[in-house]
């Protein structure tokens, strides 16, 4: 896989550049679906367009909470999205939050890379932070009218699985969580506690510096688990794809995403639960 990051100070050499990429604001905050339009027109990476997290990342959530909290869209819906927002796989994309990744700029990477196809991806280390570190502006203002892209992505949807993957046993769930969900404690979000038997727990924010940067490869390598096949999932399919990124940054073969995660586990109360470590 190509490189998947890349620095404040390079993103700003290559809006100057002769091949400047599609910056793609990410931003998100659960439980308030306005927050990240509000956010991006309030001020943005120059040149960003605002890509949605529950409206762009993500297909409505069913009444009975089968398919988790944040299903993937359709096709033919992501697709929609990405030829209104004019993405073309002939220029480079640049994805940010500004929570080191984990709302939603990881999911963005996931999707565009690994499910559409595109050939180069890469998300802002550090995020919104590390851009206003280096002395990035950050232009408000409203969406300009944008040029339809035209871009029919060949999807790859072998990269995502289904909770009848994990049901079987022959694949580690790495669960990006923090450890406290994980064990079954205090939940704010979901309805059950607790994790898929088996699981191994491995919070996103872990493969975070106290800067909100990603760890080095060396250190991730180090850090993550080993097995395979590996499946990661979190809370609905978002923070799940920044353990998958961790391990692409890390050179390791990349688990596949269980999209409907523990929100879309718990809708069958057929399937095991398991508490602790």
């Amino acid at each position: 896989m190509n490189r998947v990051l890349i620095e404040a100070t390079e993103l700003a050499a290559a809006l100057e550049g002769d091949r400047p990429p599609q910056v793609l604001d990410c931003r998100a905050r659960l439980g308030d679906p306005e927050a990240g339009a509000r956010l991006w027109r309030e001020g943005h990476v120059p040149g960003s367009r605002h890509l949605d997290m529950d409206r762009g990342l993500a297909a409505p959530a069913r009444a009975d909470g089968a398919g988790g909290r944040h299903p993937l869209p359709s096709h033919a819906a992501f697709t929609a999205t990405l030829d209104r927002l004019g993405i073309t796989p002939e220029l480079p994309l640049v994805v940010y939050d500004d929570t080191g990744g984990q709302l939603a700029a990881a999911r963005a990477w996931w999707m565009l890379a690994c499910w559409a196809g595109h050939p180069e991806v890469r998300l802002l280390n550090g995020g919104l932070g590390a851009w206003q570190e280096a002395g990035g502006a950050l232009p408000a203002g409203q969406e300009p009218a944008l040029v339809p892209g035209g871009w029919c992505p060949d999807f790859h949807d072998d990269a995502w699985v289904e909770a009848d993957a994990l049901s079987s046993g022959h694949a580690l769930a790495l669960d990006a969580r923090s450890a406290e969900r994980f064990r079954g404690g205090p939940e704010s979000v979901d309805p059950v506690v607790g994790h898929i038997p088996g699981a191994r727990s491995r919070p996103s924010a872990d493969n975070l510096t106290a800067s909100g940067r990603f760890k080095s490869p060396e250190a991730l390598d180090a850090e993550l688990p080993k097995a395979d096949p590996m499946i990661a999932y979190c809370g609905s399919g978002v923070t799940a794809c920044h353990d998958i990124l961790a391990y692409a940054i890390a050179g390791r073969p990349l688990p596949r995403l269980y999209v409907g995660s523990w929100s879309d586990w718990i809708s069958d109360p057929e399937r095991p639960i398991a508490r602790g470590d």
